[in-house]
């Protein structure tokens, strides 16, 4: 009997994107609706107010698309597996959301991200749409502190998404909500691990390799260089590796601080592994005097049938506190 780690139940292969695309909007349950070739944008929208947009390549659900809904994201621009979405889908996704009050770009720093989501920004600015961005790089192992601006955008994406889309909901002008977006950023920071690759659906090509007997420490969400391979070890000794290079990044953490705490599967890591990881970093965050306010074990960044788990540390103040408590609903994170 053979496996293939690949096998998944689709159609064709090549419309994937599509056909995934057409799911989503039916699993909001009428309170989403497409628009043009692959935006979707929520139906109830608050009048009057900036805009919070999310995007980025198929293939990685829930994220970003599965981030719409109330208190989170108000559309989101969708690409193939794997790709940004073009210039147009985002012009369409932008024209959807906006209300004259201006529209927010929030995506990952990838550079094809980069570069459509701001031709597509130049596009809605000349039919007169204010668009700002915060990109998304919570990645501490892409790039040292000193070069932010390189870091990729991973799972800490949910708690920034999260929280400005809290801010959507409240504020009045595109400025503070791009203050308090790029704050949320600025406060996440996250290391993520793999095991195993995932897939393309178009092809069944791994999306890269890795040996069965070592861990990528720092893997990005399509298997980028980390910091070097590990030997396969366990979870008590793992978790303290991750919090290592979390901890030594520049974000001040400080006994008494409270922070949200996200483990995240990449794919197909089981919730039994990420509980089993979670029990070995609370003692750690404990010793550190870090008060854990909320914790969040789920598969929401994934990468296909990808193995591995991230943490996700988003430091909390008064201000970040008060939005993260606000609820939320969406088909990839809701808080009650």
């Amino acid at each position: 009997m053979s496996t293939n780690a690949s096998k998944k139940i689709i159609n064709n292969p090549l419309t994937c994107a599509d056909d995934l695309f057409d799911g989503l909007v039916i699993a909001y349950d009428g309170k989403a609706r497409r628009v043009g070739k692959r935006s979707i944008v929520m139906n109830d929208l608050r009048p009057d107010a900036p805009a919070l947009l999310v995007g980025g390549g198929a293939g990685h659900e829930p994220i970003y698309h599965g981030l719409i809904g109330k208190g989170m994201a108000d559309g989101a621009a969708v690409g193939e597996i794997f790709a940004a979405p073009p210039p147009d889908i985002v012009l369409e996704a932008t024209q959807a959301v906006s209300r004259g009050k201006g529209v927010l770009y929030l995506y990952g720093n990838y550079a094809g991200d980069v570069m459509n989501f701001d031709i597509g920004g130049e596009l809605a600015a000349d039919e007169g749409i204010e668009v700002r961005t915060v990109i998304i790089n919570d990645d501490v192992c892409s790039a040292p502190p000193t070069e932010k601006g390189k870091r990729r955008g991973v799972a800490g994406l949910v708690p920034i998404v999260k929280l400005a889309g809290a801010a959507a909901a409240t504020v009045d002008t595109l400025d503070e909500l791009v203050r308090i977006a790029q704050k949320a950023n600025d406060m996440t920071r996250s290391v993520g691990v793999s095991t195993k690759p995932g897939s393309i659906p178009a092809t069944g090509a791994a999306t890269f390799e890795l040996a069965d007997d070592v861990i990528g420490l720092g893997m990005g969400i399509h298997g980028e260089k980390g910091v070097g391979l590990i030997p396969m070890c366990t979870a008590d000794e793992l978790a303290p590796k991750i919090l290592d290079l979390l901890f030594a990044d520049d974000l001040e953490l400080n006994a008494g601080d409270e922070i949200v705490f996200f483990v995240n599967s990449l794919g197909s890591t089981h919730m039994m592994e990420l509980l089993i990881l979670l029990r070995a970093a609370k003692p750690i965050l404990d010793a550190r005097g870090l008060k854990v306010h909320q914790t969040i074990v789920d598969n929401i960044v994934t990468c296909q049938e990808m193995a591995g788990v991230s943490f996700s540390i988003t430091k909390l103040d008064a201000e970040l506190k008060a939005l993260w408590d606000m609820p939320c609903e969406s088909v990839g994170y809701t808080k009650l």
